[in-house]
This record gives C-alpha cells, sequence and structure tokens, in this order.
C-alpha cells in the first residue's frame, strides 16, 4: 500500500508524521509526504520521497509577529481562497496512487475532499487533546483573540462559536472548490476536518482524551521519532566538564535575541552552566564564558537525559522528549497547545511554567528555582516509565488493520 502523510506546518508537526512513516515503511508500506519546503532535504534524507507544499516557514517564524492593522474581509476572502487552491493542487497531485490519507493539524482544508475525490480513506490527527472539541476544555484561541477561561457549560458555546468561525473564514472557498470536484458542499468545515473519529497523537499519561465527549476519539500515544545520532563532540566535551546544564530552546517558534540574556542570567543566578539551542530563531550566547554553550541541530532524545532541566516553549513533541527523559520541565508558552502544556506540566508536578507576560531575568530565576527542587525532580524521574514510545508503532498497526477490514 502507499500511504500519504501531509501536514502543513512547523518541525513540531512534521516529525510526529516522520515517526509514523519510519513505522510504516518498517511494516513494508510505501510513505510519501507532503509537507512545507523547509523539511524536504531532511526528509529525503531518510530514503522517503516529498511533495512540497506553500512557502517556507523559517523565515516568517524567526520574525517576530507584526503589528499591523487586521486584515480587511476582503483580504481574508483572498487568502483562504489562495490557500485552499493551493492545498487542492498539491495534495491532489501528491496523492495520486495512494491507498490512504493521513493529515495530521488542523489546517489540513484540502486533504478530505482529495481523499473523497480518490475513493480513498482519509484520517485526522491532533497532537493535544484541545484542539478537538469538547466540554471539557475551551478551543485554542484564534489569532488575536485572547485566552478564554470558562465552565463546562460555556466551552460548548465557545467552540459552537469556533465552528462558526471555522465557516466564516474558510467555508466559501473550500465549498466552492469541492463543487468544482464534484462533491457535495460542507455546512461544518472544523468537523469535516476532524472527521466523527479523530485520532490523538499524544501520550496518555501526559495529555488524557477528556471522557466523555461527542466524538470518538482514538488515542494512539505520542509519534516519537527514533534518533540514534551521537552527540558531536564538543556537545559532549561541554557534558562532561561539569554538572549537568540547564538546556533552554524554543524550535522553530519565534524568540527575541534579548531572551538568550534573560537565560543566561538565570541560570548562573542559580548556579547552572546552560545549553542555548539556536532554533529558527538564531539565539546566541551573550559572552564566551565556558559555562555556556550554543548548539544547533541535536539528538535531544541522547541530550536530555543528561540535563538537570529543560526549558522550551511547551510544543508537544519537547514536553514529550523531556518527559520520556526523566527531567524537570520549565515551560514559557508563547501559542496556540503551548498553554495546554504547560499547564500539564504543573499539574503532573513534573516543572514550572512562567505566567503570561515577557519573562524578566528575576521572574525566569524565580521559577526555574521550582523547577530544580528535588522533590519536582524525582516526580519527573517517577514519570518517565509511564510515558510510552510505541504510540507511532501502535497507530500503524491500527491504520493497517483498518484499510485490510475495509478493502475485504
Amino acid at each position: 500500500m502507499r500511504i500519504l502523510l501531509s501536514t502543513i506546518g512547523s518541525r513540531g508537526d512534521v516529525q510526529p508524521l516522520v515517526a509514523l512513516g519510519m513505522e510504516l515503511r518498517a511494516l513494508g508500506q510505501d510513505v510519501h509526504f507532503c509537507v512545507p519546503p523547509d523539511f524536504r532535504e531532511w526528509i529525503e534524507s531518510f530514503g522517503f520521497s516529498v511533495t512540497p507544499i506553500g512557502p517556507e516557514l523559517r523565515q516568517a517564524a524567526a520574525r517576530p509577529p507584526a503589528a499591523a492593522t487586521p486584515p480587511t474581509p476582503e483580504m481574508l476572502r483572498q487568502i483562504a481562497e489562495a490557500t485552499i487552491a493551493t492545498q487542492f493542487q498539491t495534495v491532489t497531485a501528491a496523492a495520486q496512487g495512494c491507498d490512504l490519507i493521513v493529515g495530521a493539524t488542523a489546517l489540513q482544508l484540502a486533504a478530505r475532499s482529495v481523499a473523497e475525490r480518490l475513493g480513498i480513506p482519509y484520517v485526522f490527527a491532533a497532537y493535544c487533546p484541545t484542539v478537538l472539541p469538547s466540554p471539557h476544555h475551551a478551543p485554542i484561541p484564534w489569532p488575536g483573540q485572547g485566552t478564554t477561561t470558562a465552565s463546562d457549560v460555556d466551552n460548548r458555546e465557545l467552540w459552537a462559536h469556533d465552528a462558526q468561525r471555522w465557516n466564516g473564514m474558510w467555508s466559501a472557498a473550500l465549498n466552492s472548490h469541492r463543487v468544482s470536484a464534484g462533491l457535495p458542499p460542507v455546512d461544518n468545515v472544523r468537523h469535516h476536518i476532524f472527521t466523527d473519529r479523530p485520532w490523538l497523537a499524544a501520550d496518555p499519561t501526559l495529555a488524557p482524551w477528556p471522557e466523555p465527549t461527542e466524538l470518538s476519539v482514538v488515542q494512539t500515544g505520542a509519534w516519537v521519532l527514533p534518533d540514534e545520532r551521537p552527540l558531536s563532540p564538543e556537545l559532549e566535551a561541554f557534558l562532561s566538564a561539569g554538572e549537568p546544564p540547564v538546556y533552554f530552546g524554543f524550535g522553530s517558534t519565534h524568540a527575541s535575541q534579548d531572551l538568550s540574556q534573560v537565560m543566561i542570567q538565570a541560570a548562573r543566578a542559580l548556579g547552572c552552566r546552560a545549553i542555548v539551542s539556536q532554533g529558527w530563531a538564531e539565539l546566541s550566547l551573550i559572552d564566551d564564558a565556558p559555562d555556556c554553550l550554543a548548539i544547533g541541530e541535536a539528538n535531544l532524545r541522547a541530550l536530555f537525559p543528561r540535563l538537570a532541566a529543560v526549558v522550551h516553549h511547551g510544543g508537544a513533541g519537547t514536553t514529550t522528549l523531556a518527559a520520556l527523559a526523566g527531567v524537570p520541565q520549565f515551560v514559557l508558552p508563547q501559542v496556540y497547545d503551548q498553554p495546554y502544556w504547560a499547564e500539564r506540566v504543573q499539574r503532573l508536578g513534573i516543572g514550572a511554567a512562567h505566567a503570561p507576560g515577557t519573562p524578566t531575568p528575576e521572574s525566569l530565576t524565580d521559577a526555574l528555582g521550582q523547577a530544580l527542587q528535588p522533590g519536582v525532580t524525582e516526580r519527573a524521574h517517577i514519570l518517565a516509565s509511564a510515558v510510552s514510545t510505541h504510540g507511532a508503532r501502535d497507530a500503524v498497526e491500527r491504520l493497517i488493520a483498518s484499510i485490510l477490514t475495509n478493502t475485504r
């Protein structure tokens, strides 16, 4: 069988699909990817074929959010039309000869329609429970919309408003292309994308799906990519030269250069050495002192167990890897699902989270100090044994079983 794995997003959105692709290939399946061009070379290095979709994301992600005038309705209409037109064209081309499409992240606007048009199954996968509708949590705020705290009753209303926003943004363009493809229009864009039975690729210990809900959610566990790469000689030498350091990394999200200074000052105030991951924001050190090291791409599964703590933005993948390593976490959430992961780290007692607002050396020192308490370290170590690394394998077994059932 040939399976298309498709997503539109950053490294945290793409890497779990690569883990899924590895497991599929290990069972003899042919896998093709449709992802942003930033990740084409990396995925092709594993021997997979790739169809790039959309513009490169790295430059946009490294820039601070623009404080511009909100787009007009006409500008939003043009954005929706261009986005969906590109997805219909590109995903259709990528899906030729495929027997199944797996779409990850909510902006897979055309993938299900392409699957319908080709007469093949489609699976939607989310990496965080709050992406999916539930009376037990509020929707993730749209850009420019503040965070809302609500009761269960209010949450249902918030999800209804969220569905209206989806329709207002995407319905006209999506249905225009569906009708042109000979497909009936849909009256609920969000439900159409998520399906009646979405998958949740998140560890049930870290991020349990809150039952009961109207959706029949399949929680597979997190899709963790195996990584056997050795650490660089420079990194190995730094780790061996002193006490376990604190890691600071923000992946492919925006982070200002001022944050490097704040982070290093906080680490030094606590008597800790520091590793700064440059990431897409290209963070750098503030001096040449030997207690800090800046690194690029590295095997985090090998690095994290050798640290005193992991300070990060709260991405699903980084949270899971730090939990697997059994080290305390300190989360500085910014956007999307990151506040959820920050709250879960605090609730589980395996770390701490920074309060809303820009961190200062004092605030970061205080909060990081909480994450480094012995009780937190002990809880993080204990919880590590409960986090599974088999989510991708379990998902693949379910995928293949469902395809074989449908073809009999």
